[in-house]
Order: structure tokens, then C-alpha cells, then sequence
């Protein structure tokens, strides 16, 4: 499974992003979302995207941002992707594609059959689609939360986009996830960390040798 392609989200420390690259995953993310415990300013983003090495693709997940914001961002950091994890429309990512010329992941939360219609949608007008948990009503966060949905849902869908699981994964259940759903992308988060917002290099590492190597698949019981 050498062609599984791992994206590490809310980095925060130069070490974390030298921990992704040495591990050899593909994406890089960094959260511009204040009440994340992940968040960065646009300042730390630029330092930390900076020492990404190349061929690292450096992610910005935003949640409902305004252009005024995108273009802080991208006017200051080198980037690769736009990842809006908010309520955007369909309409509001073709907009943001136009504008800013960055290919852009759209995350859509999954809890139940009705949810995947969605991605149907998004599909149309988004690079890359990125299938998270969906998030309960009172959570603050609309993603990161260590949550998982049933991966059956998705496990015969395919779309004309590349798209990405996310949404509770770690190196204990990664390779199960792929088995079931058929990813070849894979997202984690607060499954790589010791604390919140604190990546572990180890987990890291782990994450990426599970992802593709298959193994660690969890028995059903």
C-alpha cells in the first residue's frame, strides 16, 4: 500500500513539520481557526511553511472565511491547497477556486446515508473532497474532534475527485479504515498527538508506516 498518500493536520512546531516530511507523508495542514487548539497566526504559518521541503504540499484549512482573510493568507503564506471546512456552499468553493488559483479541498461531515448525497454535490465543483466525522451539534470545533462515522457508509462510493478519509483515525485503526472504505488519502490530527495541539513524531512515523503498510487492521469481532 506504498501509494497511500497521509496528510498530518494542525501542525504548530518547525519540528512537526520536519516530523511529516521525514515520515513521508504528502500534505502538511495548518489550521487558521482561533478556537482550535491547532490554530496558527498567519505569521506562524509562513515560518512554519517555509521549512516545508519541497514536494511537502502545504495545506490551509479555514472554516467560512471572508476573501479579506483569504488574502491575508495566501498573500503571506506559500501554499499549495485551500481546505474549507466550514458550511460553504457549493457556489462560495467555485468562488474561491476562481479567485485564489489554489486547488481546494472541501471537507463534508458524515453521521448517517443522508450525508453522502453531499459529496455528490461538492464533487462537482471542488479538487478534492475530504470525508470527516460529522460533528455534534454543540461542538466547537468542526473538525479534530477524534471522531469517527461508519466507515460502511462510503465503503462502495467513489467520486470523480480524488478524495480523503478523515475523522478519528490513528496508527491503531488506519489500515482497517483503508480496508474497509478503499481510501488511497488518509487525514489525521488529534490522532498524532500527546496532547492537544502537541504532535508526536512517533505517532507520526507510526501513522505513516501503518497507512502503508497495511497492517494493524483491527479483527472484527
Amino acid at each position: 500500500m506504498a501509494d497511500i498518500r497521509v496528510k498530518i493536520c494542525g501542525l504548530t512546531r518547525i519540528e512537526d513539520v520536519a516530523a511529516v516530511a521525514g515520515a513521508g507523508a504528502a500534505y502538511a495542514g495548518f489550521v487558521f481557526f482561533a478556537k482550535s487548539p491547532r490554530a496558527v497566526s498567519v505569521a506562524q504559518a509562513r515560518a512554519l511553511a517555509v521549512e516545508a521541503p519541497v514536494g511537502l504540499a502545504k495545506v490551509a484549512l479555514v472554516v467560512d472565511a471572508s476573501d479579506a482573510f483569504l488574502d491575508e493568507i495566501t498573500g503571506a503564506v506559500p501554499l499549495d491547497m485551500l481546505q474549507l471546512h466550514g458550511t460553504e456552499t457549493p457556489e462560495r468553493v467555485a468562488e474561491i477556486k476562481r479567485r485564489y488559483g489554489l486547488p481546494v479541498m472541501k471537507a463534508v461531515g458524515i453521521a448517517g446515508p443522508e450525508d453522502v448525497d453531499k459529496l455528490d454535490l461538492y464533487s462537482r465543483v471542488a479538487d478534492q473532497l475530504l470525508v470527516d466525522a460529522k460533528p455534534a451539534r454543540d461542538a466547537v470545533l468542526p473538525g479534530g474532534n477524534g471522531l469517527s462515522f461508519d466507515w460502511r457508509l462510503i465503503s462502495a462510493r467513489r467520486w470523480s475527485v480524488p478524495w480523503m478519509l478523515a475523522g478519528g483515525l490513528t496508527p491503531q485503526n488506519v489500515a482497517e479504515a483503508i480496508a474497509v472504505t478503499g481510501v488511497r488519502q488518509v487525514d489525521v490530527s488529534s490522532g498524532v498527538e500527546s496532547a492537544p495541539g502537541v504532535k508526536d513524531a512517533a505517532l507520526i512515523g507510526a501513522f505513516v508506516s501503518m497507512a502503508r503498510s497495511g497492517r494493524g487492521a483491527v479483527p472484527k469481532l
